[in-house]
């Protein structure tokens, strides 16, 4: 009888005499090296497996698979990508011997080895076999110390010490790969879901998301403002997204590039009543309906050209510029207000848009006089017509649901 084979019998009769053993009966102390035994007899076991697997091409041809790991799926119902993956790592461990009789040994784990393996596979092809040997060595010593998460950051590192002196160039020459095949991979969709909402799915290069991530922290309101109306807590998900809104707002659309032989803009066209009225529909320029009272709150911050019609369809208004804040103004209003000027918010001025205490569609006049510092939260409450807007004597904001209120009456 092989060795293997005489192994494994051993190992099925003593598997049959604990089959009605109950642990229970087991100290604490005993299950302790009980459950570290098994670990360790489970590895050698795994690693066995394994190196069966590894030349058990023969199996394979006698019935016509493709490989073991087909065998393995015809006939004993393996998942396909489980033994693919199981094949793939046999044969890995045929060119590491090192770590093969480590797992042999028990002395870490299969996913310890998976971490070994890419760690070893990360570093450069010409590297000396003495170097390479040096690496492996010292990866299953730190598997011993590590789990496979801090394993995995090491290995990372694993070139400045077994080879310190091409560690720079090689690192340099592994980012430059990574950041050619983040910009292969890069997409971004953006699909209308007829509902109202828009989807955006994106895969971006690390530094684009660390970007885009920096400049929405910026806008996300302190946790004051992160309170919904009835004081429960937004999830971080929609204080990002609200952010994504204003940074777009915010983005000045005479340095982008040109569009249609002109500046980049968003037109929103509107009737002259439409404007002025408390309920109405407003249009962008592709079509898309939004509220005039959105258009409103729009045009208090820069990216946005409200063309207005008269009768006859005729532009009474194109253009914006001379209705925005100036930041000379926008510093003397932060310097007046100190914070968002809605009753209870205090809301950083950093975080605030510049908001006309008179609408401009209504005859307002950008100036301090007639101006204000509100939150996007209670910039959007001007401009909701559900909402009472009350100005207090203080100069604060008050808002008032209008059907809460008719229900009080």
């Amino acid at each position: 009888m092989h060795q293997i084979q005489a192994a494994l019998a051993t190992i099925a009769a003593a598997l049959n005499d604990a089959t009605d053993a109950n642990p229970i009966f087991l100290g604490t102390n005993e299950k302790k090296d009980v459950l570290a035994a098994l670990m360790r007899s489970r590895t050698r076991l795994e690693e066995l497996y394994l190196r069966v697997i590894a030349s058990a091409d023969d199996v394979a041809a006698e019935v016509g698979a493709r490989d073991v790991a087909a065998w393995l799926v015809a006939q004993h119902r393996v998942e396909s990508p489980a033994a693919h993956a199981t094949l793939r790592l046999a044969q890995e461990l045929e060119g590491r011997p090192v770590v093969r009789a480590r797992l042999a040994r028990g002395a870490f784990s299969l996913e310890h080895a998976r971490v070994i393996l890419r760690g070893l596979d990360d570093l450069p092809d010409d590297l000396d076999p003495e170097d390479l040997t040096h690496a492996e060595v010292t990866l299953c010593d730190l598997a011993s110390e590590h789990g496979p998460k801090d394993l995995r950051r090491l290995a990372t590192h694993l070139l400045e010490v077994v080879a310190p002196e091409v560690a720079e160039a090689a690192e340099a020459a592994a980012i430059q790969r990574l950041e050619e095949q983040a910009q292969a991979k890069a997409t971004l969709s953006i699909t209308d879901l007829g509902d109202g909402m828009t989807r955006i799915h994106g895969i971006v290069p690390e530094t684009v998301g660390h970007r885009l991530r920096t400049y929405l922290q910026a806008y996300t309101q302190p946790r004051v403002a992160a309170l919904e109306a009835d004081g429960r807590v937004q999830p971080r998900s929609r204080l990002l997204a609200h952010a994504f809104a204003q940074l777009l707002e915010n983005t000045d659309p005479t340095r982008l590039p040109a569009h249609g032989g002109d500046a980049t803009t968003v037109v929103v066209t509107m009737t002259l009543d439409q404007l002025q009225a408390d309920l109405g529909v407003a249009w962008l320029d592709d079509g898309t309906p939004i509220s005039t009272g959105e258009t409103r709150r729009l045009a208090c911050t820069a990216g946005i050209i409200p063309a207005v019609l008269g009768g006859n369809s005729e532009p009474l208004d194109l253009g914006r510029t001379r209705r925005l804040f100036t930041p000379t103004q926008r510093k003397a209003l932060a310097l007046r207000d100190k914070h968002c000027r809605a009753e209870g918010c205090t809301v950083p001025t950093t975080w605030c848009d510049a908001h006309h205490d008179q609408p401009w569609s209504h005859g307002g006049h950008t100036d301090l006089a007639h101006g204000s510092l509100l939150c996007g939260h209670h910039h959007r409450r001007t401009h909701d017509p559900t909402y009472e807007t009350i100005r207090l004597p203080d100069g604060r904001y008050r808002f008032r649901h209008r059907a809460r209120e008719v229900l009080r009456r």
